[in-house]
């Protein structure tokens, strides 16, 4: 305390603060204490520079004069604000010294029972002594994945930050636990230890992590005992390395030990014991396995009195024990023994299978040898004892070195280690009434210890400040590096001591003398005590210790009697030799170092020239453990012993720890610097409300800039960096200081306005009172006054009536008075005003001309000199330049411009040639249909003679039969000719007119039209592939369903035809899209080849009907003429159609046409014979409506090429407006100025892209009528198909086959089912086809599939489909499972399989009640499924649980980010200072999860649920859980976070928890135990809020306060912190009035909720209402192979 008073830099600091505040009234500052250290005190009188005294109030109330030091006049350290107390890290103080550090410590230790607190960089522990639940499982979790700054100071977060380090920059981590015995180092320890086996978790099968926390006892147990300030306390150091392989799985682990104190073997202090391992051994003797070590023979020396309640490890333990009760006899020197009859002595021999005598004998003698000789010479009593208690203490130590090998040993891995975390505890600094040479040791260590601190400090800061480009200078930080030097240096303590120990008769007390010669007055480390000649002082960085010389040269020798280790080397003890063979060689392999380990020398050689003495061996193990530490990344645990008691929660010897761990010493470097340092952001949020409406800009820097220099004026005192603004000590403060007023200016200015309603109100009232008081009073009056008598009242009324007279007389006169004095008044106020004006205008005249004259005066002066004309200039030149440049600009930019209209221009030129081009061939097809219309009016007249012709001959004979079979076919041959020309004809001009756009709007428009348009084009004709390709599927499918169908097969002659035909279609294909069939090409040689076979056909029909010549003679005329009609007809209208349109015909039009040509033109045909039935009339009517047939067809042809004409003829107008229009656009353009011109053009590409995209929209809607009607007309068409192949099939099949309804089946061969489940499942995409779908298809087909199964009796197909469809849902489920649409679709559709199951199964009870009577019929007929529904319902129960896995890791990183820290309420509060942890996502800015996001991430797992079909009440269920899960998180880390627990904060968490309740409102799901998920974290925000004072609040606290356990409720209020100097802190009182409240409660004692739990999974019976027979299965699954039943 002293030193830190006495600092420089510590009184600079406080001067600078002293001048900047002056220590005025009311001000609370810290002073000395001899009992408390530091206390608080109050100033009544304000400081002036100069008193001598401070006049001071105590907390107690008692006055107090507190004198200044008068060389310095330095000032007692002032008080942080009370809402900076009790902060998570010490650095977020705006005040730091000592005095505010142990406050900080004791509030949140005491009041907060909070046991860990940040310094900087290092965590600071407290011992507790009393179990708190802050270790479980579940806070582990908590912890796991979170960076250290967002959840409060633990030690499972500086393990999860050395974890986290370790993996991101692959570097070796190191976890520094220190400080006293009893301050609670191991159990630090070994909770990192166990916090990495949790997390981390083991890469072999034998967990090594359980072995590594399984190594802890035992080390306990043979290297811990109980001291007079711990129970367990390590008496030896230990530095463990965990090893990790490449993915972070521990896979070893390996041990190093300091510094065993094998003192304690054989002496223990007064209340102080051995090591555990012998009280446990001497607790077991009851055991038969421990009867054989003979440890029920009484007390043992080396127990002291401690018979409390420990198989070749033992005896060695037993021999120990027996060993130390081995009494020694004798008086004098030379002349002790020990009895070979001593029982002790017997069993010690006995176990380690020694002999007697030579143990007895050695125990007393030691060999002396010469030159010549060997001597035996016998010792004294004292010496006797001693080499016993050495022999003692070097079994233990190789005992404790080979147990450490073989944990290590168990511990290692085969496995490449890639990165370890070391955790070293070991012993902090250590001073004692005597201090021996251990002491020395551990403080020596503690010295390098803290140099290594020290420097990594001081580097972190330098680095800070340097990637925040902050200028500073050193920092003059505490260099121990002279102390270092004055223990391990040439002639240092340590060198001395070994030279000491190397003399033939050193001692002790000449050892002394050297250290007084070297060092005294000439090191300021070292001093010598004055009473003593023995003893000598070392100045340490803590502490100065003295430290008693003796002992210090037999310890560090460490000498054993040779002898007697060659008596136990020649034991028949197979174990004992094994701890002795590797005596002469260096430490083990497992890196072990034990400051006791004893090496034998070799034969011929002796012991002090083989041995390294322990402070060697120490100081070397040390050197190591330094290499390995400056190799890694250290992370410090500093832990504290609270009170020497044992006292829970008692905190009074503190002080001297902090500075003895280097605490204090890391607040001084911080303190000689920036140690507030805020972001900008924060700066912003927290003091919003010191900044006017003016000053806040839209860049946050800039705004807290401005600020800053508005509000302090020194500009020394802050320091804006990169991305946080750095302060000097008590600049925040001052900064609250000032915030505070302000908010109490505006809570003032709040309660006087309040007061001002409150008081009218309560006027308003009154007034409404006595007004009605008045009102009645009034009244009574009135009525009192009716019942005085007449005469009385007519005098009275007579007297008023004078007065009122002489009043209105008094008035008049008294107005007109008042009338006369204002126009009196008022002509002298104007008279006087008018004077007064003029005379003031004279003036300004006059002041004015003179202010003109020097004005003009000056500026003739300044017109004269040359500096004014510099001025006027200055700049011009960069003007002109800056204008060159843009006038350059213009011209490159105006001749850009004009290329590219000249390229317009050429463009719009070889556009207009395209369009006069395709007019001209439109003209030239309009005149071609001109001329096919003459040709149809001559056709029709020429029908009308053949009908003439043909009345005439209808009376003429019957012809034979077969010419009657001719002629019909001939008629049938040319009607299907005429349907087969509508056709080719309609595609054909359909065609025609398709291409025609197409190429009049390639080169119409602008280049960025053009490509769009090309575009567009492209994505309609895909549209178009895409319909013309199902179209074929349709037609496909049409053909295989009516392929079925068995039919009559034809002649020979038509297989062959349709053959060729089929030829003729393939190259006709090829050919498609050419505009008509060139000679030479595949079509038309197909065609000539069909052709040719036809005409060989006819000849031999020529044959036949030469026969039949005699008959036909008498029609020979009419037959010619019949003939040439209608050739001339077919040629007509054939050959035209054949050179324009590319359509395939008919296989029956080209059969029979060359047939009736053939026929016709027979010169033999009789026209009588051919009429003999009727034949002619028949044709002739057939002609007639073939006729009408086309005529109709032309003339609805005519209208619509005219229509597409005219079509074409408006877009080609609006095309040219359009480039018009461009023009216009482009010359206005230019001529605007550069500024204008983009605005301009942006408008008109809006513009344009607007009206395009209202084209492309009224395209669209066309293109869907289109498809609409294709659809039915397909449907049409299907009909028409179904109802001709019905007539064919019963009149072409003898055998009718009766047809089979529709039954809701789907057949699926066998060879097709991997087919299937491949289309259903595995390759199904929910986010693709399956959202088209209607839900739950994928089930439905899987059960028509199951129902023909059922329906065949295939037990087989059955098994088959139903465990190769819950597999593949498995294997989907296991590939995607961390997707939540796949999970939520499987899910509805196992779900809907299930109930299908269920409700077709036949089970009358329960399952056919909700069935229509055709559902019923479709029950499953020999099949009981239902051991198959118990595998889909645990299959069910499987997809939901990682159905909410996978939505449980989308809501993670969200929850707390959107939950707590996002500001959803605009509020003044702000924030409090962090320190230097900084948290990662505190602030909207920074943060990418908000409220918002949680709510929008909530709406897409509804609506994704709901779209896939999934039950309404499993819905809910998966909410319940999300609720569930977002209340658990937010809950536990509103536990975890002292910073959330605040009044402003309960407000922001209750305002997010009431969004949620109306989302669950719009939901219209809040039903159903939803929002009751939300209570536990309504409560915590009521408990946030409410008051906390009185016993009545706590009683309100227990009633209000039922969804969250007694833990919950006292863990947050523990946590309580206000924010605003408004909110008070939890009073004591009504803390335990709540814990006696909550005392008799029945429930778990845990802290966190289980963010794990999931509820059981429920899914009623929910019936399909959807007919199986009614469902659709789109093409798009590409399941045709299945067949509809």
């Amino acid at each position: 305390m002293e030193w830190l008073i006495k600092s420089k830099c510590f009184q600079t600091i406080l001067l600078i603060l002293s001048c900047l505040y002056t220590y005025t009234h009311l001000k609370r500052f810290w002073i000395p204490d001899a009992v408390e250290v530091w206390r608080s005190a109050e100033l009544t009188k304000d400081y002036s520079p100069g008193d001598a005294a401070l006049q001071l109030q105590l907390e107690d109330g008692s006055e107090l004069e507190y004198k200044l030091n008068p060389k310095d006049n330095t000032l007692p350290p002032l008080r942080n604000p009370d809402i900076l107390v009790g902060e998570n890290d010490l650095t977020a103080l705006s005040y730091l010294h000592e005095p505010a550090v142990l406050h900080n410590l004791r509030v949140r230790f005491i009041d907060s029972k909070l046991i860990y607190t940040y310094c900087g960089i290092i965590l600071v522990a407290i011992n507790p002594y009393e179990s708190l639940p802050i270790y479980g499982e579940d806070i582990i979790s908590a912890y796991s994945g979170q960076n250290m700054g967002d959840m409060d100071p633990h030690i499972f977060a500086v393990a999860e930050e050395a974890y986290k380090q370790m993996a991101r920059d692959e570097r070796n981590q190191s976890i520094i636990v220190s400080g006293e015995s009893g301050a609670g180092k191991t159990v630090s320890a070994k909770y990192a230890m166990r916090y990495f086996a949790t997390v981390s978790g083991s890469s072999t099968e034998a967990s090594v992590e359980e072995r590594i926390l399984a190594s802890s006892p035992i080390m306990e147990a043979i290297g811990n005992a109980k001291t007079t300030r711990n129970d367990n306390s390590s008496r030896f150091g230990k530095y463990i390395e965990i090893g990790f392989d490449r993915k972070y799985h521990i896979i070893g682990a390996n041990m190093r030990t300091y510094l065993l104190e094998k003192s304690r073997v054989v002496f223990q202090a007064s209340e102080e014991r051995n090591y555990h391992i012998f009280y446990q051994l001497c607790a077991s003797t009851h055991l038969p396995e421990f009867k054989a070590l003979q440890l029920g023979m009484g007390l043992f020396c080396l127990t002291y009195r401690n018979a409390l309640p420990l198989l070749d490890l033992f005896r060695i333990l037993a021999a120990i024990l027996h060993l130390g009760n081995v009494e020694v006899t004798g008086r004098g020197s030379g002349n002790c023994s020990v009895s070979t009859e001593n029982c002790h002595l017997t069993v010690f021999c006995e176990l380690m299978m020694v002999s007697c005598e030579s143990m007895a004998h050695w125990l007393c003698h030691k060999k002396l040898k010469t030159a010549t000789e060997t001597l035996n010479k016998p010792l004294a009593k004292t010496e006797a004892v001693d080499g016993r208690d050495a022999l003692a203490k070097h079994i233990y130590a190789r005992l404790f070195n080979w147990i450490v090998s073989q944990i290590n040993k168990a511990l290692r891995s085969s496995s490449v280690q890639h990165s370890f975390i070391g955790v070293l505890d070991i012993y902090g600094f250590e001073t004692f009434e005597i201090n021996s040479f251990e002491q020395f040791c551990i403080n020596y260590a503690n010295e390098k210890l803290q140099q290594q601190f020290n420097l990594h400090v001081f580097k972190l800061e330098q680095e800070e400040y340097m990637k925040e480009q902050i200028p500073w200078t050193l920092i003059d930080f505490y260099d121990n590096q002279p102390c270092i030097n004055l223990i391990e240096a040439k002639m240092g303590v340590l060198d001395l001591l070994d030279e000491e120990c190397m003399m033939p008769k050193g001692s002790d007390g000449s050892w002394a003398q050297k250290l007084y010669n070297t060092h005294l007055k000439k090191s300021a480390h070292f001093d010598k005590p004055r009473m003593s000649n023995k003893a000598f002082i070392i100045h340490h960085f803590a502490d100065r210790v003295e430290y008693q010389c003796e002992g210090f040269l037999e310890k560090n020798k460490d000498t054993v009697n040779e002898e007697q280790i060659n008596v136990l080397k020649s034991s028949k003890f197979a174990f004992l030799l094994e701890l002795f063979q590797d005596e002469e060689n260096a430490p083990g392999p497992t890196g072990t170092v034990a400051s006791g380990r004893t090496k034998m020398p070799r034969v011929g050689q002796s012991l002090r020239d083989h041995k390294k003495s322990v402070g060697l061996q120490f100081r070397n193990s040390l050197n190591l453990l330094m290499d390995t530490l400056n190799a890694t990344t250290p992370h410090y645990v500093r832990c504290i012993k609270p009170n020497d008691h044992k006292s829970p929660l008692m905190l009074d010897r503190a002080a001297q720890q902090l500075r003895a761990c280097g605490v204090l010493e890391t607040v001084r470097i911080s303190a000689a610097g920036f140690p507030s340092r805020w972001t900008y952001q924060e700066f912003f949020i927290r003091y919003r409300v010191l900044m006017k409406q003016k000053d806040v800009l839209s860049d946050k820097k800039l705004t807290c800039q401005n600020v800053l220099e508005q509000l302090i004026q020194d500009s020394d005192k802050y320091k804006f960096g990169k991305t946080k603004i750095f302060f000097r000590a008590g600049q925040v403060a001052y900064l609250e200081k000032l915030r505070a007023d302000k908010l109490r200016a505006a809570c003032v200015q709040i309660q006087k306005t309040i007061r001002c309603w409150l008081s009218r109100k309560k006027y308003l009232r009154l007034r409404r009172a006595t007004i009605t008081i008045q009102r009645y009073v009034r009244g009574q009056q009135a009525r009192t006054c009716i019942c005085i008598t007449p005469q009385v009242k007519v005098r009275k009324n007579y007297i008023n009536l004078q007065q009122l007279n002489k009043l209105v007389s008094s008035l008049r006169r008294t107005k007109a008075a008042v009338v006369i004095q204002k126009y009196q008044r008022m002509c002298a106020a104007r008279r006087l005003y008018q004077r007064k004006r003029a005379a003031l205008v004279y003036l300004q005249c006059c002041a004015r001309r003179m202010l003109a004259r020097r004005e003009l005066k000056k500026l003739k002066i300044e017109a004269r000199s040359v500096e004014h004309y510099k001025k006027l200039n200055v700049g011009m030149e960069n003007k002109i330049m800056q204008l060159q440049r843009k006038v350059d600009d213009q011209h490159k930019e105006n001749r850009e411009l004009l290329e590219r209209l000249i390229v317009v221009e050429s463009s719009s030129v070889s556009e207009l040639e395209k369009l006069h081009s395709q007019l001209e061939a439109l003209q030239g097809v309009e005149e071609d249909a001109r001329h096919l219309g003459d040709q149809v009016s001559t056709l029709e007249e020429e029908l009308g003679l053949t009908r003439e012709e043909l009345e005439r001959n209808r009376k003429v004979g019957c012809s034979s039969k077969n010419g009657s079979l001719f002629w019909h076919y001939s008629i049938v041959g040319l009607a299907n000719f005429t349907i087969q020309c509508k056709e080719l004809f309609f595609c054909c001009t359909s065609h025609s007119c398709c291409c025609a756009p197409q190429e009049e709007l390639q080169g119409a428009v602008d280049v960025g039209l053009l490509l769009k348009l090309q575009r567009r084009v492209a994505e309609l004709e895909q549209e178009k592939l895409n319909l013309q390709s199902e179209w074929d599927s349709r037609e496909e499918q049409l053909q295989q369903d009516h392929a079925k169908v068995p039919r009559q097969e034809l002649e020979s002659d038509n297989k062959r035809l349709k053959k060729d035909l089929n030829d003729l279609r393939v190259s006709l294909s090829l050919g498609k899209g050419s505009g008509r069939a060139s000679p030479g090409a595949p079509a038309y040689n197909v065609l000539l080849e069909q052709l040719s076979s036809i005409t060989e056909e006819l000849e031999v029909r020529k044959e036949e009907v030469l026969l039949l010549r005699t008959q036909l003679v008498n029609l020979e005329a009419f037959k010619y003429k019949v003939k040439t009609n209608i050739d001339r007809l077919a040629l007509t209208i054939y050959i035209p159609l054949l050179q324009i349109h590319t359509i395939v015909p008919t296989a029956d039009s080209l059969f029979y046409m060359p047939v009736y040509v053939s026929v016709l033109r027979s010169p033999t045909l009789d026209l009588h014979e051919l009429n003999e039935d009727g034949e002619l009339y028949m044709v002739y009517e057939g002609l007639k409506e073939t006729n009408r047939l086309l005529e109709s067809q032309l003339q609805t042809e005519r209208q619509d090429h005219a229509e597409e004409l005219q079509a074409l003829r408006a877009q080609l107008q609006a095309l040219r407006e359009e480039r018009d229009q461009q023009q216009e656009l482009l010359t206005n353009t230019l001529k605007l100025p550069q500024d204008g011109r983009v605005h301009t053009a942006l408008q008109h590409e809006i513009s344009r892209l607007t009206r395009h995209n209202v084209d492309l929209m009224e395209q669209m809607d066309k293109q869907d009528k289109t498809i609409r009607k294709l659809k039915k007309q397909l449907k049409m068409y299907m009909k028409k198909v179904e109802e001709s192949d019905r007539d064919e099939a019963l009149s072409s099949v003898s055998i009718i086959r009766k047809e089979r309804h529709c039954q809701g089946m789907l057949e699926c061969r066998k060879e097709d089912e991997s087919k299937l489940l491949r289309a259903l499942i595995t390759d199904l995409k929910p986010r693709g086809v399956a959202v088209s779908l209607i839900p739950g298809l994928p089930a439905y087909i899987l059960f028509m599939c199951l129902r023909h199964a059922d329906y065949t009796n295939n037990d087989q197909q059955v098994c088959t489909l139903l465990n190769s469809s819950i597999n593949s849902i498995k294997n989907v489920l296991k590939k995607k499972g961390d997707d939540f649409e796949t999970a939520s679709f499987w899910l509805a559709n196992t779900c809907r399989l299930l109930h299908c199951l269920k409700q077709y199964s036949g089970e009358e009870v329960g399952c056919m009640f909700h069935n229509t009577p055709q559902q019923n019929e479709q029950c499953l007929l020999n099949f009981d499924l239902a051991e198959y529904r118990q595998v889909l319902s645990d299959l069910i129960i499987q997809i939901y649980q990682q159905l909410i896995k996978c939505m449980e890791s989308i809501l993670q990183p969200m929850i707390v980010a959107g939950m707590l820290e996002q500001e959803t309420i605009p509020v003044v509060l702000g924030l409090k200072p962090t320190g230097l942890r900084k948290r990662t996502s505190s602030f909207p800015e920074e943060s990418s999860y908000t409220l918002d996001s949680i709510l929008k991430q909530l709406e897409s797992f509804h609506s994704t649920l709901l779209q896939h079909g999934n039950d309404t009440d499993l819905v809910k269920q998966v909410v319940k859980q999300q609720f569930y899960f977002i209340c658990a998180v937010t809950l536990n880390s509103l536990l975890l976070r002292k910073d959330m627990c605040s009044w402003s904060k309960g407000l922001q968490i209750r305002y997010n928890v009431s969004q949620l309740e109306e989302w669950l409102m719009d939901k219209g799901i809040q039903v159903g135990g939803v929002r009751e998920m939300l209570e536990p974290l309504i409560q915590a925000t009521k408990l946030l809020q409410v008051n906390k004072k009185t016993e009545e609040d706590a009683k309100a606290i227990a009633t209000m306060c039922t969804a969250l356990t007694a833990t919950q409720i006292v863990k947050i209020l523990n946590l309580y912190t206000p924010v605003n100097e408004f909110e008070e802190r939890v009073s004591v009182s009504c803390m335990k009035s709540v814990q006696a409240l909550l005392k008799d409660r029945q429930e778990s004692p845990q802290l966190l909720m289980d963010s794990k739990t999931v509820f059981p999974i429920t899914f009623p019976f929910n019936p399909s209402h959807v007919a199986l027979e009614n469902i659709q299965i789109p093409a798009s699954l590409n399941i045709n192979f299945l067949t509809r039943l």
